[in-house]
């Protein structure tokens, strides 16, 4: 890589880690062209690109931050893979754990950045076993829709009582003429 090609890189990834939500650092050791073109692709469906870099570099971009991020140099040792989310964070943490299980446990997570924090394992573990913001939005759908749907039947039960008290004094009046 030229040297103007690696400062171009250095900011456009600094930008897109800066407007991204969240960020995680993987190790990618151990998985064939294959696999890793696998990974991507459910990424990708995912909301997340994942990009492999230079550690240098990765350090170099978050230095351009001027400590908006806290420092990662101990996680950036050995290959890194970078998979940044645009938009949703719980869906690419999915998707990567899914994708581990299924891959002897990797690539291997070492660290993420949620809204300038860092996110180490152990929060990465529950974040992944979140429901999906789309399954959340149904859960509060429908919490919504049960309070309204028992209005709904107790107003109808209303009219239909009403209804039968009006056809009962209908019939009372007309075997009293």
């Amino acid at each position: 890589m030229k040297r103007s090609d690696k400062e171009l890189f250095v900011e456009e990834f600094s930008d897109r880690i800066r407007s991204a939500p969240v960020f995680y650092l993987t190790d990618f050791s151990g998985l064939d062209v294959k696999s890793m073109t696998v990974l991507r692709d459910r990424l990708h469906e995912a909301g997340a690109d994942y990009t492999v870099v230079k550690n240098r570099l990765v350090i170099r971009a978050l230095e351009a931050l001027d400590g908006e991020i806290p420092d990662l140099s101990e996680y950036l040792k050995g290959p890194t893979g970078v998979i940044i989310a645009e938009g949703d964070v719980v869906t690419p943490a999915k998707a990567l754990t899914d994708f581990a299980k299924e891959h002897g446990d990797r690539p291997v997570f070492k660290v993420g950045v949620l809204d300038q924090s860092l996110l180490e394992a152990e929060k990465f573990k529950r974040l992944a076993e979140l429901p999906s913001r789309e399954e959340l939005l149904a859960e509060l759908a429908g919490a919504l829709e049960a309070p309204m749907s028992l209005f709904a039947m107790a107003l109808e039960a209303k009219i239909q009582e009403t209804a039968g008290l009006l056809d009962a004094l209908r019939n009372q009046k007309s075997e009293e003429e």
